[in-house]
């Protein structure tokens, strides 16, 4: 059997469980729609949270960049999985307890002010749907990879599954097909990582062969240190960039997180208070099945990857051009180069292809000595990491297959829950909540699933079409949702910051957000059009990727700056501040 029939079974049977269990746990309700009727079991809510979160970014992009950079990328995993001790801890059981469906119901609510609220949708639709286009993207790239289709054809396939399962579904359908994609990724992650492992160290826990010995007798990093040092790259293990940009930037996706709406709105699907805190708990021991295996991917990826170019060592020859067209070991260079984002040269025709750091001095003095002409290996997207690792490592086509399943359901999983969180938006915010407060229920439901309807086919003609951007696009949604929601929560909760306070902060939050952002990344991302680059940015070491925590910290001083000029909040909102705060009961969702 072919790889791509091993592929098509674990893709479609995959798909087959989601599909069937969206019809099973159909919607019939607002109640079901927006929050599972409020019936689901903790460890499930953990579960589908964690599938909810691990998007296209988690799964495909988070080890090849801690791959390609080493310590420095780590923060990725210190901010991802912070945010959910905030959201445990801080978010999670209060915003139960208030009991309402949406973050921006909870936010007018409190603030009293419908402005409040319209400026918590505006903030919830631009960082819900910035999210929601790099996923779309993503499911492009998975699906014509593994189903050997274009790109254009892969998206559409996948629009067409999310729009099945998300729309028909909501959040009850939402929630139990995201548990099975869970169980799906989680394989797809783990059992080539155990693979590799054992093939490296003989370890069959990533996590502890990370810190191993390899065959050679010497500990896995530090000969991956001594590998890529003698190669010219920076070591793997030891800190080069910014500390102080290092330490915002963990900030902004700690924040973020705790602020995403699509991942906050999770916890209102649970029957009590508790429930919401044990949720969180459980999502952070999911995820952290995850996370704690990426650094171990990308680090063995990265010494495999460099020992296939320099099968007799660093000091020795490079891999001829011969030998990456004729040895099977090397079959997974000629799969992805047909996808573009793989690519090598023999720039000075010596028949092999010289892999370095052609900008290190050292490296320029062999170069030179040798009469090499600059790295030939023109590209590598770091993307394509975990999808190619187990033909890399000569997995079996079965495992394959199972990543390709993985990837895919990744991208779906985040982004049915961000379509979730747009529609709900739309539909019980604006038009329940603003345009017609007295639209019947069967109304409410059509609304929120042509709201939905309308962000996908918007977020796949964006994905078809995209900007330019794909990190930006994860920079921006952060950055909005830390500059923005996460302070009014947190302000909403534990202080008495009045409604002009709240709306003049989230607005200050994130107009200095996007504006940072669009001055290094291009106004709406149109190429050319920054002012400054990351490289060189605006405010001393600040990158437009850790400025979301910047933007909190305006929006924070803004809001008590103009609360404390502004008089004091009513004292009925006094009471429900005081109210939520107590460790007792909970409220039942108010329809209104």
């Amino acid at each position: 059997m072919d790889q791509f029939t091993i592929n098509l079974l674990f893709v479609g049977a995959s798909f087959a469980i989601y599909i069937g269990i969206a019809i099973w746990a159909r919607a019939g309700s607002t109640s079901e729609f927006y929050a599972a009727g409020r019936g689901i079991h903790p460890v499930t809510n953990g579960m589908a949270t964690a599938a909810d979160w691990m998007s296209a970014a988690s799964f495909i992009s988070m080890a090849g960049l801690i791959a390609f950079t080493g310590y420095d990328n780590s923060t990725y995993l210190m901010g991802w999985t912070g945010g959910y001790v905030l959201l445990a801890l801080l978010l999670a059981p209060y915003l139960r307890k208030f009991g309402r469906y949406t973050v921006s119901e909870f936010i007018g609510d409190r603030f009293y002010s419908p402005t409040a609220r319209m400026v918590a949708v505006i903030s919830l639709l631009v960082a819900s749907l910035t999210y929601v286009i790099g996923q779309m993207t993503g499911v492009g790239v998975a699906f014509g990879r593994f189903l050997e289709v274009s790109n254009t054809a892969g998206l559409l396939i996948g629009a067409c599954v999310v729009f099945a399962y998300a729309v028909f579904g909501g959040m009850k359908g939402v929630t139990y097909t995201q548990v099975a994609q869970y169980v799906v990724l989680i394989m797809a992650y783990t059992i080539p990582a155990v693979f590799i492992s054992l093939q490296l160290t003989g370890n069959p826990i990533p996590g502890l062969g990370l810190f191993s010995t390899v065959e050679s007798g010497e500990p896995l990093l530090q000969k991956l240190d001594q590998i890529v040092a003698e190669l010219g790259f920076n070591e793997y293990t030891a800190h080069h960039g910014d500390t102080f940009n290092m330490v915002l930037f963990t900030l902004s996706l700690m924040i973020g997180t705790a602020g995403l709406p699509h991942v906050i709105m999770r916890f209102f699907t649970v029957p009590r208070v508790a429930d919401a805190r044990w949720s969180a708990g459980w999502a952070l021991v999911f995820i952290a099945l995850l996370y704690l295996t990426a650094p171990a991917v990308g680090a063995m990826a990265r010494l495999n990857i460099t020992e296939q170019f320099w099968p007799n060592g660093t000091s020795g020859e490079a891999v001829s051009v011969e030998q990456i067209a004729t040895d099977p070991a090397y079959d997974w260079m000629q799969t992805w180069q047909q996808t573009g984002l793989l690519g090598w040269e023999d720039k000075n025709g010596d028949g092999r292809i010289q892999y370095y750091n052609d900008a290190s001095p050292e490296m320029q003095e062999r170069a030179t000595a040798e009469g090499w002409e600059g790295n030939e290996l023109t590209n590598f997207n770091q993307d394509i990491l975990v999808l190619a690792n187990p033909e890399i490592a000569n997995l079996p086509g079965w495992v394959i297959g199972l990543v390709a399943a993985g990837g895919i359901a990744a991208a779906l999983s985040t982004a049915a829950g961000l379509l979730l969180a747009i529609s709900s938006a739309v539909s019980h915010d604006l038009i329940k909540g603003q345009l017609n407060p007295g639209i019947s229920e069967k109304g409410e439901l059509l609304s929120a699933r042509i709201a939905m309807a309308v962000a996908i086919v918007v977020a796949t003609y964006l994905g078809l079409n995209p900007p330019g951007f794909a990190a930006e696009t994860v920079a921006l949604a952060f950055g909005l949702a830390a500059a923005s929601i996460f302070p009014a929560l947190m302000m909403g909760i534990f202080t008495k910051v009045n409604n002009k306070g709240a709306v003049a902060g989230m607005l200050s939050g994130l107009i200095v957000t996007v504006v940072y952002i669009f001055l290094h990344k291009g106004w709406l991302f149109i190429p050319d059009t920054n002012s400054f680059t990351d490289a060189d940015p605006l405010l001393g070491t600040i990158k437009s990727t850790s400025f979301g925590a910047v933007g909190a910290m305006v929006n924070f001083v803004v809001a008590f700056t103009v609360s404390k000029m502004t008089g004091a909040i009513p004292k009925e909102i006094e009471e429900l501040v005081e109210s939520v705060r107590v460790p007792r009961g909970a409220a039942a969702a108010q329809d209104h």
